[in-house]
């Protein structure tokens, strides 16, 4: 992982105990340059505890490990360093994504809140004093019986989906790999993302990225949001056209909160820095601070199922490697 300071922000001195007491523990920290310092541990490792930072693991870092058999993950996607060879040996390959996804769907949540009571811009009222004047825009504020989509039944889409069903709103899916069942446990299913866009207060991104989604909410679904919706992408940056999203912030009253930009940041000079209908905020919304505690639970749960020979709950498939964002 990236350094000793991410991992005792992981792992705090109790769950070190833990560890020592499930296996014996190397704290020694294997970064994407791959030490050759390492060596020595890594031909005696059975259990690789990886995270932000790690390096690819291949045919050529195997044959420096050649006793490993499982991969403990405690970030979310696995996809920028688990070769597919891991698979092919017998490698038993777990992340700790379900975890990160919960403070994502938090941040979601939050956000569809506040926006909803138009406290997030500085066009939002601020003079409550009584006047006619700055009675009217709040006379559209509120969140009883706003319309929220959700682009992608991901493991974060469903957290945020589940959260919502606590408050009175409506909830639109967008996910054409999800049955009918699946969706009427949340709301209803709209069949194209223009659709989609049509009838939402707010739009919220949760979707792979993939050739496939690369600019999914594009100028023609951006076109067809109704005025005062919100745009909250917490997924990647490359879902969304950014140049198309200026022309319509330009245009008309659309709001948009972006956790995620492409490129990431964006330049200093960029517009959507300073547009006063956009909150950028720097990748936030996943696992920080103390939520790192969190993933390293859930590591130590799935090392706890290993050392018992019992299947582990998070247990990664190859096929994650084609969709997972």
């Amino acid at each position: 992982m990236q350094s000793a300071q991410l991992r005792d922000a992981l792992f705090d001195a109790g769950a070190i105990a833990r560890l020592d007491h499930l296996v014996d523990l190397d704290r020694r920290i294997l970064d994407d340059q791959g030490d050759a310092r390492m060596s020595d541990a890594l031909a005696e490792a059975e259990i690789l505890i990886t995270s932000w930072g790690a390096p690819r693991i291949n045919a050529a870092f195997l044959e420096r490990a050649p006793a490993l058999r499982a991969v403990i993950h405690a970030a979310g996607s696995v996809k920028h360093w688990a070769d597919p060879v891991l698979w092919e040996r017998g490698i038993v390959v777990s992340t700790a994504a379900a975890a990160n996804a919960q403070p994502v769907a938090e941040y979601t949540l939050a956000m569809i809140l506040l926006s909803g009571k138009r406290v997030l811009w500085p066009s939002a009222p601020s003079d409550r004093g009584g006047q006619a004047a700055a009675w009217r825009p709040l006379q559209a504020a509120g969140n009883y019986g706003r319309t929220v989509g959700i682009v992608g039944a991901s493991r974060t889409g469903r957290q945020v989906m589940d959260l919502l069903m606590g408050f009175d709103v409506n909830i639109v899916v967008y996910d054409p790999h999800i049955s009918d069942v699946e969706v009427a446990r949340w709301g209803v299913r709209a069949t194209s993302m223009e659709e989609l866009a049509e009838q939402v207060d707010v739009l919220s991104v949760h979707a792979p990225a993939l050739p496939a989604t690369r600019h999914m909410v594009n100028s023609h679904v951006l076109a067809r949001m109704r005025d005062g919706a919100v745009l909250i992408n917490t997924s990647r940056g490359s879902l969304i056209d950014h140049d198309a999203l200026l022309v319509e912030l330009d245009r008309r009253p659309l709001f948009a909160v972006l956790d995620v930009t492409e490129p990431e940041p964006l330049p200093r000079e960029h517009r959507l820095r300073a547009h006063p209908q956009v909150i950028v905020t720097p990748h936030i919304a996943g696992s920080i601070g103390n939520e790192l505690g969190r993933l390293g639970e859930s590591v130590l749960g799935e090392i706890e199922r290993l050392v018992a020979g019992v299947p582990l709950r998070h247990e990664v498939s190859q096929a994650v490697l084609e969709i997972s964002a």
